[in-house]
């Protein structure tokens, strides 16, 4: 079963004080995401515009050719290898090291930066304190933030249970993050009627799920493209489709009153039009016609 997981992304220790654990962390991600990438072409030709890696001394180079190092003044610089960054890491940048445990909502999803890994106990050594943490975090509705190294740099990570596993989600700091109080004067308080609350809540109460199901929403875009694409290919044009308008909206009241009664599968009432000024009903044009 291993052997279908694929290649490991991390390898190293869980440390949770003086426990340790053994583990492998996987991306969540598929591979490509699922996405359909366009390229860059020449207009007139369709060729590919490439990126050629230059040397102002030597033209193009090579990958092999290429080196990692610092400017430290204007034209002067030092070179830094490999295996001397290796050299400066420490056993503990081979491990995630949890800090604290939070509540659930105690970090907000806007510190996420939508990168997880899947946590995985490393041999038989990590099966059983890999079960216990995972159990324990479950019961007690907790999880845990780290610090660890990735791709060379510093990290800090979530941890939460997700289902049978551990995930691993990283997380941006909050110096990184705008505060929302610098938008909060941009946002008008208006007096809320009752009605108008009676309503909404009745709108959030008719349109929540019991079972939420993320599979059964679809990349509908991607799947548009996909087609375009195809299309394309066969020497087809698509025809785009009308874009749906958007619904006449009386009043707040009225919109959710309707939106309340589709909610709950009720067809709304349909309202009679305004006449415009200078238009009578058919009807009554009938009777003034045969008078």
């Amino acid at each position: 079963m291993a052997a279908s997981l694929g290649r490991s992304t991390w390898k190293g220790h869980l440390r949770v004080s003086l426990v340790s654990i053994p583990v492998k962390a996987y991306t969540a991600a598929t591979s490509g995401g699922g996405e359909i990438h366009l390229n860059q072409l020449h207009r007139d030709c369709h060729h590919r515009i490439r990126y050629r890696k230059t040397c102002p001394v030597h033209g193009e180079v090579s990958s092999e050719e290429i080196v990692s190092g610092y400017e430290y003044a204007r034209d002067q610089s030092v070179v830094v290898r490999p295996e001397e960054l290796d050299q400066l890491r420490t056993e503990s940048d081979r491990a995630i090291a949890i800090d604290v445990f939070v509540a659930p909502e105690a970090v907000d999803a806007v510190y996420h930066t939508g990168k997880t890994y899947y946590l995985l106990p490393d041999g038989p050594a990590g099966a059983k304190p890999y079960a216990l943490l995972h159990r324990v975090m479950g019961e007690q509705r907790r999880h845990a933030v780290a610090r660890v190294v990735l791709s060379g740099r510093e990290r800090l990570v979530l941890i939460r249970p997700m289902g049978r596993l551990l995930a691993m989600s990283t997380l941006v700091y909050e110096s990184q993050v705008k505060a929302a109080e610098a938008f909060e004067e941009a946002v008008a308080a208006p007096e809320l009627s009752a009605e108008e609350l009676q309503l909404a809540t009745s709108l959030v109460a008719a349109s929540c799920a019991e079972q939420f199901d993320l599979g059964r929403y679809r990349d509908l875009y991607t799947e548009r493209l996909g087609a375009l694409i195809e299309a394309k290919i066969e020497g087809h044009e698509i025809a785009t489709a009308p874009a749906e308008p958007e619904r006449e909206v009386i009043n707040l009241i009225d919109a959710l009153k309707r939106s309340v009664a589709e909610a709950n599968g009720v067809a709304p009432k349909k309202r009679k039009k305004p006449l415009s000024a200078g238009r009578m009903p058919k009807r009554d044009a009938r009777k003034k016609k045969r008078a």
